[in-house]
């Protein structure tokens, strides 16, 4: 006689489960879900690719070799050779007459930051004319920038470089939360708070951070992010440890700069009070370990994810430079005061580089206090971290997750595996108002558009035939 089965392996939706639980039978649940439509004859082709393994094996291995070092804070002028009237904005390329609110409104402050008009509204019209101005993506030059991500040539950026390689990447200094640049605004309260920053903060930390280089040693900012994953940070949306250690390294050397006693107590306070100013440390630290997973022919593993407020892009590491695009999404999230959904834009920044690299959206378990930010529950939060490694190529051993038994965070985003389990990249955002000026609404969380990895998953796939 046959052995009677104790219980049921449920595949797919949860309504058989259910019934079968309710009758007191075991039921374990396996998430499956058919690949995304259309995208067979891709997937066996790319999977078919000699290539694919190796690659894979290499442009991972490439992220996680890469260390972070704090060398230089240095004018965008002179670290990136901007002109007045060269702008950098976050995500994939796109013009005046697509960008969204937030991004025209930074990009009128940065105009009046840099003198090209008195007032900021008279801007739209220079944005309009294109007479002496240019947009480009940071991304485009070793750059990151969070929300609007709009860079001037005055803005003092903190330099980063992989002391193995020599290479480097680059990020603005942050300003805080709520009216500020990155957020669309542009009142005169933000303008003389980024005056302030170019003329008081910025010269101070160069001059601390050039000290701290030359004595000690450059400042780790891996190693900053190594240990902020084990204190309750995520380093996207919760950057309180890594902002106070930052601080630890670098008050010495500003208390004995030399500069005026009055402008050093104000940029601690400064500092000390704005828990995300680790963000603009931990973003060009992702983009470092990632641009040296690109270029490898027959790699499958997402390189950059970034937002403009319009579209929503991705690159690959085996195809180069190129942008698979959609419509940003709007994030579902907590807002601030009266603000709403209606007031939202479409989500917007380069800070996806953290989600890229296995960190913020992506780390949510090491950081189960973000859920009072961004929504959602503690259960929902170790969930996520779950699910992320189904569509991962490994995980980092470096950056790890205390609850998790140090697991490390899920690490190289899988065209391949998002596009066969249908499962998106988590990510959690901060929203800035649909109107220019506006500021921060809320924080959230939000997927990346479902069509952009079909379509890098084709461009994979001619590749691989041509191969073949």
């Amino acid at each position: 006689m046959s052995a009677v089965p104790t219980g049921v392996v449920n595949v797919g939706a949860d309504l058989f489960a259910d019934a079968v639980e309710a009758q007191a039978t075991s039921v374990t649940r396996v998430d499956w879900r058919p690949p995304m439509p259309r995208t067979e004859a891709d997937l066996a082709a790319v999977a078919a690719d000699p290539l694919r393994r190796d690659a894979n094996n290499r442009a991972l291995a490439a992220m996680l070799g890469v260390t972070a070092q704090l060398v230089d804070v240095v004018p965008a002028a002179e670290a990136l050779g901007l002109a007045p009237g060269q702008f950098l904005h976050a995500g994939p390329p796109i013009t005046w007459d697509r960008a969204s609110g937030p991004l025209r409104g930074a990009l009128m402050g940065g105009a009046a930051l840099e003198g090209l008009v008195d007032d900021p509204e008279d801007a739209a019209a220079l944005f309009e004319s294109g007479n002496g101005v240019s947009l480009e993506p940071c991304h485009h030059h070793a750059t990151v920038g969070p929300m609007a991500g709009v860079v001037t040539s005055s803005m003092w950026m903190f330099v980063l470089e992989d002391p193995a390689t020599g290479r480097r990447t680059h990020c603005s200094l942050n300003e805080g939360l709520g009216k500020v640049l990155r957020y669309g605004a542009y009142s005169p309260d933000v303008l003389v708070r980024l005056r302030w920053m170019r003329d008081v903060l910025g010269p101070l930390l160069q001059r601390a951070v050039r000290t701290v280089r030359d004595g000690a040693g450059p400042v780790d900012v891996t190693g900053i992010v190594t240990q902020m994953l084990q204190m309750g940070d995520e380093a996207h949306n919760r950057n309180r440890a890594g902002t106070l250690m930052l601080l630890r390294d670098l008050s010495p050397a500003m208390v004995t700069s030399g500069l005026d006693a009055a402008d050093v107590a104000e940029s601690l306070r400064f500092i000390g009070g704005n828990d995300h100013f680790f963000l603009n440390l931990a973003m060009p630290a992702c983009k470092l370990a990632l641009d040296a997973a690109r270029d490898i022919d027959g790699s499958t593993m997402v390189v950059a994810m970034a937002r403009n407020g319009t579209d929503f892009g991705i690159q690959v590491a085996g195809t180069g430079d190129e942008w698979f695009t959609g419509p940003a999404q709007v994030a579902d999230g907590l807002y601030l005061g009266d603000y709403g959904p209606d007031d939202a834009n479409p989500d917007i920044g380069d800070s996806a580089i953290t989600e890229t690299a296995g960190i913020g959206g992506f780390a949510m378990a090491t950081a189960p206090a973000i859920v009072r930010l961004v929504g959602g529950s503690v259960p929902d939060a170790l969930a996520t971290t779950r699910r992320m490694h189904e569509i991962t190529l490994g995980e980092n051993p470096r950056w790890t997750v205390p609850v998790l038994e140090f697991q490390g965070v899920p690490s190289g985003i899988d065209v391949t595996r998002v596009c066969r389990t249908g499962i998106l990249p988590q990510i959690n955002t901060g929203m800035a108002g649909r109107v220019a000026g506006v500021g921060q609404v809320g924080a959230g969380l939000v997927n990346p558009p479902a069509e952009i990895f079909p379509m890098a998953l084709a461009r994979l796939a001619e590749r691989a035939r041509a191969r073949a």
